[in-house]
C-alpha cells in the first residue's frame, strides 16, 4: 500500500487532471457533497465523477455528467463493507444496501463447497458485491456425517441436532478430511477460512493450530468466532482469545476476531487489553464489533448446553427472544430439544443501563475495531408452525419476516447513535471503520479490495451519499423489518442501487469478491 503522503499527491494530481477535463462528460456526477476519503484524509466539499464503474474525477471545479446528483448538505463516502453477513439472499442484500452497504461477505461461518456457492450467487442478479470464506464447520459436519457438504444454511441448521461434530476431537483420518475440504475451498477462491468455533467447541487444539498453519501457507486470514463465551474460568472468553492470539503468533497467520463484544460479554475490558498487547507485539490480528447488546444464534448452540451454561452465559430464558417475544423456560426447553437449528436473539448486555452501554461502546469505539454486522437471515413462521428462512424477492420484505435488527440497521445506527446523537465517534472515524478498515483487512490476499473502501480517482465506484442529519436505523428487536432511512444514493460498481432514497428493484450490479482459483 502506498504511503498516505504519496496518496495525497496522487489525489492532488487527480484534481488537477479533473480541472483540465471538466468539458468531458462522466456517466454520473455527484455535486457539492462533503467528500470523505478515510485513506488520504480528504474531508471537503468536492464534485465526484464516475465513468465505466470507476471514480473518474474528484474536483473543486465543475464537472459534467449524463446523470447529476445534487449532494449539497450530504456526506459522500466509500460504500460500507460488511465482513460478517450471514444473510446472502437478495432480500438480505437489499436491506444492507438501504443503509449504504456495497459489499457483504460471509466470512465467519463461511460455506463449502465454495465453487458451488459462487455459482449459485451469480445466478441471483444481486445488487451488491458478495463473497465467502471456506467454512470449517461445514467440513466438520460433512466429515462426522460421512457425507459431502452443501453450500446452504439448511445444511448448517439441520446439523444442530447432532453433537459429535460439535464436541468430539477428530481422529487422524477425520482431521485429514476436514483440512482437505477446507483447502479445496481455498483452491476454489475462498476468501480465507471461516472458523465458527463457538458452535463446535470440542475440537482439539491441534486442529485449530492446523487451520492457522493452512491459512499461513495460503497467505489468507482466518475469521474466528472464538471457542468459548463465558465470564467464568476455565473455558472463558479470555482463554479462547488467548488461544487465537497464540496461534497467530506461532504461525504468523492473519487471524481475525469476530464480534469481540458478544463473545466477551461483560469481560470486554480484559479481552480488549489482550488485543492491545498482541498488536504491540506485532501479532497479525484484526478485530470487529457490532453496536448491539444482543447476538443472534441458533437456540441449540453448544454454548447453551451443559449443566452450568446459565451461570457461564449469565442467562435465563428471558435473555432469549423469538420474533417479537421473549421466551419462557418451557419454550426454551422445547426448541432446544426439538428445533435446535432455530435462530433466536440472545441479549447479553442491556443498552438502557449506563454500565452495559459503556462496555458496548468500549468495543465499538476502540481504535482497532472495524464495524461488521453479523447480519442474520430473515425468517418467518410457516403455516405448520416451523420457522423458515425467507429467500424470496419481494420488496419491501413481507410483513411477517423477522430477524435481528442488525440485519437492517448496523451501519445506520453507527451514524445515528455513535456519530450524530452521542458524538463518541467522529464522522471520519466511523467511515474509516465501515469502509477502509474492512478493505485493508482483506487487501493483502484479495486484490479486488485494494480498489474498495476509498474515494479516490481510479477506485471502484462503490459510493454512498447520505444525509448526516437524518440517517438512522429504524429496526428494533420487536420489529426489525424496517429499512434504514437517510441514505440518498448508493452506487455499486458505478450503477444505481439506491436512488433518491428508494431501492432500485432491477439493480444487479453486484460482483463476486473472490481470490484467484488454483487448479
Amino acid at each position: 500500500m502506498l504511503p498516505v503522503k504519496t496518496m495525497r499527491a496522487i489525489n492532488t494530481l487527480a484534481v488537477l487532471l479533473a480541472t483540465a477535463t471538466t468539458g468531458l462528460a462522466n456517466d454520473i456526477v455527484i455535486l457539492n457533497g462533503r467528500v470523505i476519503d478515510p485513506e488520504t484524509g480528504l474531508d471537503a466539499i468536492r464534485n465526484v465523477g464516475v465513468e465505466d464503474g470507476r471514480i473518474s474525477a474528484i474536483s473543486e471545479f465543475s464537472l459534467e455528467g449524463d446523470t447529476v446528483i445534487d449532494a449539497a448538505g450530504h456526506v459522500v463516502s466509500p460504500g460500507f463493507i460488511d465482513l460478517h453477513a450471514h444473510g446472502q439472499s437478495i432480500g438480505d442484500y437489499r436491506m444492507q444496501a438501504m443503509q449504504g452497504v456495497t459489499t457483504a461477505l460471509e466470512l465467519e461461518s463461511g460455506v463449502l463447497p465454495i465453487g458451488d456457492w459462487y455459482e449459485g450467487q451469480a445466478a441471483k442478479n444481486l445488487p451488491i458485491n458478495y463473497g465467502a470464506a471456506a467454512g470449517w464447520t461445514y467440513g466438520r459436519i460433512a466429515t462426522f456425517d460421512n457425507t459431502d457438504p452443501l453450500a446452504t444454511v439448511e445444511f448448517f441448521q439441520e446439523a444442530q441436532a447432532e453433537n459429535d461434530w460439535k464436541m468430539e476431537i477428530a481422529d487422524a483420518d477425520q482431521s485429514r478430511r476436514i483440512l482437505s475440504l477446507v483447502e479445496q475451498g481455498l483452491k476454489e477462491g475462498g476468501l480465507g477460512i471461516g472458523i465458527n468455533a463457538g458452535y463446535a467447541p470440542g475440537y482439539g487444539q491441534k486442529e485449530y493450530f492446523a487451520l492457522a498453519e493452512l491459512a499461513s501457507r495460503y497467505g489468507v486470514a482466518t475469521y474466528t468466532h472464538v471457542r468459548y463465551a463465558s465470564v467464568i474460568e476455565p473455558q472463558s472468553s479470555f482463554e479462547a482469545l488467548k488461544e487465537l492470539i497464540a496461534n497467530a503468533a506461532i504461525t504468523g497467520a492473519h487471524m481475525h476476531i469476530c464480534h469481540i463484544n458478544s463473545t466477551s460479554m461483560a469481560d470486554i475490558e480484559a479481552t480488549l487489553a489482550l488485543v492491545d498487547e498482541a498488536m504491540v507485539q506485532g501479532i497479525n490480528i484484526t478485530v470487529e464489533a457490532y453496536p448491539y447488546g444482543a447476538a443472534s444464534t441458533v437456540v441449540g448452540a453448544a454454548m447453551f448446553t451443559g449443566p452450568d451454561w446459565r451461570e457461564r452465559m449469565q442467562s435465563t430464558s428471558e435473555n432469549f427472544q423469538l420474533g417479537a417475544d421473549r421466551m419462557t423456560e418451557d419454550e426454551l426447553a422445547d426448541y432446544q430439544a426439538n428445533e435446535p437449528g432455530t435462530f433466536i436473539t440472545w441479549h447479553f448486555l442491556d443498552e438502557s443501563k449506563p454500565q452495559d452501554l459503556a462496555m458496548l461502546d468500549m468495543s465499538v469505539t476502540h481504535p482497532a475495531t472495524l464495524i461488521a454486522s453479523d447480519a442474520t437471515f430473515w425468517s418467518y413462521f410457516a403455516d405448520d408452525g416451523t420457522i423458515q428462512t425467507y429467500t424470496g424477492d419481494e420488496w419491501p420484505l413481507p410483513d411477517n419476516v423477522f430477524a435481528h435488527p442488525r440485519s437492517a440497521g448496523t451501519f445506520a445506527k453507527i451514524l445515528r447513535s455513535y456519530v450524530r446523537e452521542r458524538g463518541v465517534l467522529s464522522m471520519s472515524d466511523a467511515i474509516r471503520k465501515m469502509s477502509l478498515m474492512p478493505a485493508q483487512t482483506l487487501e493483502d490476499f484479495v486484490p479486488q479490495m485494494r480498489r474498495k473502501g476509498r474515494l479516490q480517482v481510479g477506485m471502484d465506484a462503490d459510493i454512498v451519499v447520505f444525509d448526516p442529519e437524518t440517517v438512522a436505523d429504524r429496526a428494533t428487536f420487536e420489529n426489525a423489518n424496517q429499512p434504514a432511512v437517510g441514505v440518498q444514493t448508493v452506487l455499486v460498481n458505478g450503477g444505481f442501487v439506491v436512488r433518491d432514497g428508494q431501492f432500485v428493484l432491477d439493480a444487479a450490479h453486484g460482483q463476486p469478491i473472490r481470490r484467484e482459483q488454483v487448479q
